[in-house]
Parts: C-alpha cells; sequence; structure tokens
C-alpha cells in the first residue's frame, strides 16, 4: 500500500504554534544535507530527511509536531554517539530530541546528531561520500 505523502506546508498546519520551530529545523537539516530527501508524511504527522523516500530505511531523521513541542527523531538513534546526553526514549531503534524553540538548534551537539544520522544510513546503504 503506497504511503502518502503530501507538503511541508500541511506538516506545520498540524501544529502551527510550531511554525517558526519547524522552518528551523528544516533549515539545518537542509545546511547540513543540502542533497537530502524530504518527504512530508501528513499520515505521520512528520517530515523526513534522507538519502531516499522510503523512511524505514533510507531516512535518518524527522520532526514530528506535538502540542506542547516538537520532537526531532531519529530513526536508528539508539546506535548514534550522544555525548552531550540529548537523546530521549527507550525503543529499540528510534530516539529523539524534544524541542520547544527554534534557538536549541543552535546546540553544536544537534547538528553532530544529525550529522551522525546521515552517515550511519550513507554507510548503511553503502552510498559514497561524495554524494553526501
Amino acid at each position: 500500500m503506497a504511503e502518502a505523502v503530501g507538503t511541508f506546508a500541511q506538516i506545520v498546519a498540524l501544529a502551527p504554534q510550531h511554525e517558526a520551530l519547524l522552518h528551523a529545523v528544516r533549515a539545518l537539516a537542509r545546511a547540513l544535507h543540502p542533497s537530502a530527501v524530504e518527504v512530508s508524511r501528513p499520515g505521520d504527522r512528520a517530515v523526513s530527511w534522507g538519502w531516499g523516500p522510503k523512511k524505514t530505511s533510507e531516512a535518518y531523521a524527522c520532526a514530528l509536531p506535538y502540542r506542547d513541542h516538537v520532537n526531532l527523531a531519529f530513526y536508528r538513534g539508539a546506535d548514534l554517539p550522544d555525548p552531550a546526553g540529548l537523546l530521549r526514549g527507550t525503543g529499540k531503534a528510534m530516539r529523539h530530541v524534544p524541542l520547544v524553540a527554534p534557538d536549541q538548534l543552535y546546540d553544536p551537539a544537534i547538528g553532530l546528531l544529525l550529522v551522525a544520522a546521515r552517515e550511519e544510513r550513507r554507510h548503511a546503504l553503502r552510498l559514497a561520500a561524495a554524494t553526501a
């Protein structure tokens, strides 16, 4: 069954109180991986970034807006280095960083998590470094 793909604007519309934060997360993801494939999935209430459109194998991170915060989630976060201790969650693979304000994205540890997640997927998919 095909997954419904939407637009970034649809994700923002799900939590308009987090519009600035969602745009800031998107800007950081694009800055760290300009060629990333971005997929918005309104049914999942998420926008993801990765090496291709498949969320379970090609995506490495996503933003999920909630009423009081936005989770910056990492599909394989349990395997990422997290020396700053930002990651939350107890699932087998996924971890997240709860965000409430765009200025949290100035923390270099968040950028390092995105880069580590990007590289984990690049290696898992056996992609050349030049495509980063």
